[in-house]
C-alpha cells in the first residue's frame, strides 16, 4: 500500500534517498557527459567513430547476442527443470547456479586460463585438435556465458512455478501433443519473462571486464571488447576516448534497462 510522505521524517528520508542516488548515479554520469565533451564536438565525434572503438564495441555485441542465444535455450530448460522435476542433488544444483553472484569475474577468468590455456588442464588436448580458447573469442565467449549464468534461470523460475497447470491438462485431454502445448499454451505465459531474462543477460553480458580481461588478453583488434578498449584508453591517457566508449556502452544499458523495466511492470500489471 502507497502513502503520502507525511512529517519531517518523511521528508528526511526522502532527501537522504535522492542524496543517495543523485551522488552515486548522477554525479558520475555527469562527470562522464562533461569529460567527453571537455575538449568539442569535434573530437567526441572522432573518438565515436574511430575504428578501434568500432571494432571493439562489435565484438561485445557479438559476444552478447550469443550468450542470450544460448541463456535463453539452456536457462530456460534449467529452470524448467528445477521447477517442475524433482531429483537427487536438486539443492546443490540450485546452488550453484548462484556462484556467478558470488565469484569475481577476475577469478573466472583465470580458472578458465587454467583450464583451456597452454599449460592448461585442457591445454594438450585443444592443441593437438588445434582449436584456441584462452586468449581469443571463445574463451572470452565461455567467460561471459559463466558470468550471466543467473539472469535467465532466476526470471524464469518464479514464472514456470505459477504456471496454471489446468490449462496444459485441459489441452492435453483435448488431444493437444506436448509440442503444441508448449507453444500455444505455456510459451505466452512465458514470452514476457524471458524477454525480461533475455535483456539483463544481454545488459550483463556487454559490461562485463574482468573475466574477458584475464581470458582474453584485451588485443587490440582481436579481442578487444568495449570494456576492455576503455580500460586501455585511460590506461594510455586518451582520455575523451574513453569517455565516449562509456557513454555509449552506458547508454546501451540504460536503454536495456529501462526496457526491462517497463515489461516487468507490464507484466505485473497483468
Amino acid at each position: 500500500m502507497k502513502t503520502n510522505i507525511r512529517g519531517w521524517g518523511g521528508w528526511l528520508l526522502l532527501a537522504l534517498v535522492v542524496a543517495y542516488v543523485v551522488f552515486l548515479i548522477v554525479a558520475p554520469l555527469t562527470a562522464l557527459v562533461q569529460g567527453a565533451f571537455q575538449n568539442g564536438l569535434r573530437e567526441a565525434g572522432q573518438s565515436l567513430t574511430a575504428k578501434p572503438f568500432i571494432q571493439a564495441l562489435w565484438l561485445s555485441v557479438r559476444i552478447a547476442v550469443a550468450v542470450v542465444a544460448i541463456q535463453a535455450i539452456f536457462g530456460t530448460l534449467t529452470a524448467w527443470v528445477l521447477t517442475r522435476q524433482s531429483f537427487f542433488g536438486k539443492a546443490l544444483l540450485n546452488g550453484l547456479l548462484d556462484i556467478p553472484f558470488a565469484l569475481s569475474p577476475v577469478v573466472v577468468g583465470y580458472m578458465l586460463l587454467l583450464l583451456f590455456g597452454r599449460n592448461g588442464f585442457l591445454g594438450p588436448l585443444l592443441e593437438s585438435l588445434k582449436l584456441q580458447v584462452a586468449f581469443a573469442v571463445p574463451g572470452m565467449f565461455l567467460a561471459t556465458l559463466f558470468v550471466s549464468l543467473p539472469f535467465m534461470v532466476r526470471e524464469m523460475a518464479p514464472v514456470i512455478a505459477r504456471l496454471d497447470l489446468s490449462q496444459e491438462k485441459a489441452a492435453e485431454t483435448l488431444g493437444a501433443s506436448r509440442w503444441r502445448i508448449f507453444w500455444q499454451v505455456i510459451f505466452p505465459q512465458l514470452k514476457t519473462a524471458l524477454i525480461y531474462g533475455m535483456t539483463l543477460t544481454f545488459a550483463r553480458a556487454l559490461g562485463e571486464f574482468g573475466a574477458v580481461l584475464v581470458i582474453g588478453g584485451g588485443v587490440q583488434g582481436r579481442t578487444e571488447t568495449a570494456t576492455l578498449y576503455i580500460f586501455r584508453s585511460l590506461d594510455e591517457r586518451q582520455h575523451t576516448d574513453a569517455y565516449v566508449a562509456a557513454i555509449v556502452l552506458g547508454a546501451f544499458s540504460v536503454l536495456l534497462v529501462l526496457i526491462a523495466d517497463t515489461l516487468k511492470r507490464r507484466r505485473n500489471a497483468d
